[in-house]
């Protein structure tokens, strides 16, 4: 078969080394006793033949038509199980109807898309296990305090459980990208949902990372916060120095105020 063109417009890097395609095929552990894996951007199928010796029904989404094509006649037994989409825009509804784990290398140039996909979708994803940009990785993994620590650190690890699986580098992609590549699994936790407005938080966490290097009760002026809240000790941080904790009861404290208007 024709082998296929990586195209530098959908951000296109493909994987060569097969032991590290297995190994990311291996963090896959079906969570939360889900039967289905969703592989986004399978491109020529070289994470996919490792997924396929995993007992999870694997899907396959992919955007690029010449993709598609190879991988229909790669995979026949998979037929009904390949989607031609874009993963962002894409209703899975009607192809997947329960919960379901994901697994990719992902596109780096659409990763943190992915990952706000993900948060809309957090009831059915159970379990994430991705490649993607490294420094991307270490941001989502990282814990508070952290330099790499930011909007979607605070966001994902809301919801999921995170950790950072190894490093790859350049040379194993065809054609190598320009940075070094990280793999991390992300594994939904016991949190249903937040105990404040998950909208305010989610505007919270921007504004406060918004100007990282001002304490927040400069970054987060704009929400006209309550007296005592400004003189709360947590104002005098700056965003990277709270976790998902802090950022809710901030949250609270704001949506309290605004009741009482």
């Amino acid at each position: 078969m024709e082998k296929v063109r990586a195209k530098k417009h959908l951000g296109q890097h493909f994987l060569t080394d097969l032991s590290i395609a297995e190994r990311i095929a291996l963090a896959v552990k079906g969570h939360g006793g889900v039967k289905k894996v969703l592989e986004i951007g399978p491109g020529m199928g070289v994470l996919t033949d490792y997924l396929l010796k995993n007992p999870l029904e694997l899907y396959l989404i992919d955007i690029d038509k010449e993709s598609i094509a190879y991988l229909n006649k790669k995979y026949p037994s998979l037929k009904d199980r390949i989607i031609e989409g874009d993963y962002l825009k894409y209703n899975l509804s009607n192809d997947i109807s329960e919960p379901y784990a994901i697994a990719g290398n992902f596109p780096y140039n659409i990763s943190s898309q992915i990952f706000f996909k993900v948060l809309e979708e957090r009831d059915k994803v159970t379990e994430v296990v991705c490649m993607l940009q490294k420094e991307v990785a270490k941001r989502i993994a990282s814990p508070k305090g952290n330099k790499d620590y930011g909007i979607l650190s605070v966001l994902l690890q809301a919801f999921y459980d995170i950790e950072y699986l190894f490093s790859v580098p350049p040379e194993v992609f065809d054609p190598p990208p320009k940075v070094n590549s990280g793999v991390i699994r992300l594994v939904r936790n016991e949190v249903k949902s937040l105990d404040c407005n998950e909208k305010l938080f989610f505007q919270v966490v921007k504004g406060g990372f918004g100007n990282r290097r001002k304490t927040l009760r400069n970054s987060l002026k704009s929400f006209q916060l309550p007296e005592q809240l400004k003189e709360h000790p947590l104002m005098d941080k700056r965003a990277e120095q709270l976790d998902v904790a802090d950022f809710v009861f901030i949250a609270q404290q704001i949506e309290i105020s605004r009741g009482n208007h």
